[in-house]
């Protein structure tokens, strides 16, 4: 993982289009009345940079086998007496089922615990979304309820159910715990 930048575009943009249809029951969308989403990926870039340098996100490329296959996004960072945050992340297809993401999202969430200073990290997912079920299985994330009507997603607004792990959860890490689970016995 490093830094989402200007120059991802075409990259991202291939990407994007050949997985649209895989990614579209999981996109968010925007509600019709809602008017100042970024109108191409520059300026998505420069919002999401924008609101890193004011410590508000995180915007990160997943990059496998040396080319562009994702995203993580550390979103809605308060500081404060939350000390909290979200994490949401999409992949390639072709890069799906490998363990990539919930490493991706293990070193995000240690990010968020360690340099960032966060005590909660949290994630939302639709019920249906069975590939992201496993990544916050696979990393322990406890369950903690359905939200109805979530977020605006693929057009209509969706149920999620959130996720969340606080840092004293994971005193070793949530990377530490993911790689010491996938150590087969007697290795």
């Amino acid at each position: 993982m490093r830094p989402l930048r200007l120059r991802d575009a075409t990259a991202w943009r291939e990407v994007r289009t050949r997985n649209a249809r895989w990614l579209r029951p999981w996109e968010a969308t925007l509600p019709l009345a809602e008017q100042d989403a970024p109108a191409t990926y520059g300026a998505m870039v420069r919002r999401l940079r924008a609101e890193a340098r004011e410590g508000r996100g995180l915007p990160f490329a997943l990059i496998v086998d040396g080319s562009f296959a994702g995203q993580v996004t550390v979103g809605g960072i308060a500081r404060g007496s939350l000390l909290s945050a979200y994490i949401g992340y999409w992949i390639d297809q072709r890069a799906a089922g490998r363990g990539i993401m919930p490493t991706a999202v293990a070193m995000a969430t240690d990010h968020c615990f360690g340099e960032v200073g966060l005590h909660r990290v949290e994630i939302n997912i639709r019920p249906e979304n069975a590939a992201s079920l496993r990544v916050v299985q696979k990393l322990g994330f406890r369950e903690e309820g359905l939200r109805e009507r979530y977020l605006h997603i693929d057009g209509a607004w969706r149920d999620h159910l959130t996720f969340a792990l606080c840092a004293d959860d994971v005193p070793e890490g949530v990377l530490g715990r993911w790689l010491s689970s996938r150590v087969s016995p007697g290795a």
